[in-house]
């Protein structure tokens, strides 16, 4: 793990593979870290340098600081991770919370990306009320005490059956993270959306999902495929909202046949 300073905050993030081979970043979903990549970089990395970061408060990277976060500020931090990596062009792929940070991307820096695949996100995430109630909770309660009610909400039900200590595993690491992002995190979903912003981009876009998903379900995914010119969408079947973490080994082989497209 390495460390950046972007406008004053340290940002964690990984660099790993040949630097000859083309960039793709990884987002991570809120309440989680830059580990949700693990089981997919062993695929990845014989054909792509990969760039993996902790958003702010999660993971080793610094908290925010004062006033709010959008989804400009966490586009940014990409894109002077990009640039630190020397990378004009990268693909992008990024679950939940991460999946709109590439929507950011895909609607107002298309020229830097190659792809976008955006996984178990939308353009609207449920809606103000839920995520500022998330937002007031947490500053009362702290993500220690509502991960046991989170967490579960990530995963499909055979996943925990399959691995009796994810839940524990994924409680703790939550419960480090910094009240306060995530909050703010809580508060921009809840404020900033996509809709009409993402038509017309010119950027290979594909969508995946879970059928288990609770927290962007199917027509979620199906409302942004609209949102983005049809783009194609693929649910994966018995999965929950992290992929990556669920079925890593799909998600790879399925992120691989996006990125190998040749857009001449």
């Amino acid at each position: 793990m390495a460390f950046l300073t972007i406008h004053g905050r340290s940002v964690a993030y990984r660099l790993l593979g040949a630097e000859d081979n083309p960039l793709v970043m990884l987002a991570h979903p809120l309440g989680m870290s830059q580990a949700v990549w693990d089981d997919v970089l062993p695929m990845l990395l014989p054909r792509y340098r990969v760039l993996t970061w902790d958003l702010p408060g999660h993971g080793a990277s610094q908290a925010w600081g004062e006033g709010p976060i959008t989804p400009a500020d966490l586009a940014g931090e990409a894109l002077a991770l990009a640039d630190h990596a020397g990378a004009e062009r990268f693909h992008f792929a990024g679950t939940s919370v991460g999946g709109v940070v590439g929507q950011q991307l895909l609607a107002e820096h298309g020229e830097r990306l190659l792809s976008a695949t955006l996984t178990n996100t939308g353009a609207v995430i449920g809606n103000a009320e839920l995520w500022n109630t998330r937002a007031r909770r947490v500053r009362q309660e702290g993500l220690a005490a509502m991960s046991e009610e989170i967490v579960p909400r990530w995963f499909a039900p055979a996943c925990f059956q399959a691995e009796p200590a994810l839940k524990a595993g994924w409680c703790t690491q939550m419960g480090r993270g910094d009240d306060d992002a995530y909050a703010l995190l809580c508060e921009m979903l809840g404020r900033d959306t996509f809709t009409g912003k993402l038509s017309g981009k010119g950027v290979r876009v594909q969508l995946f999902g879970g059928s288990e998903d609770m927290a962007t379900p199917p027509a979620t995914l199906e409302a942004l495929a609209a949102e983005c010119d049809g783009a194609p969408l693929e649910i994966f079947e018995g999965v929950g909202h992290v992929p990556s973490v669920e079925v890593p080994s799909l998600f790879a082989e399925k992120l691989l046949a996006v990125m190998a497209v040749d857009l001449g």
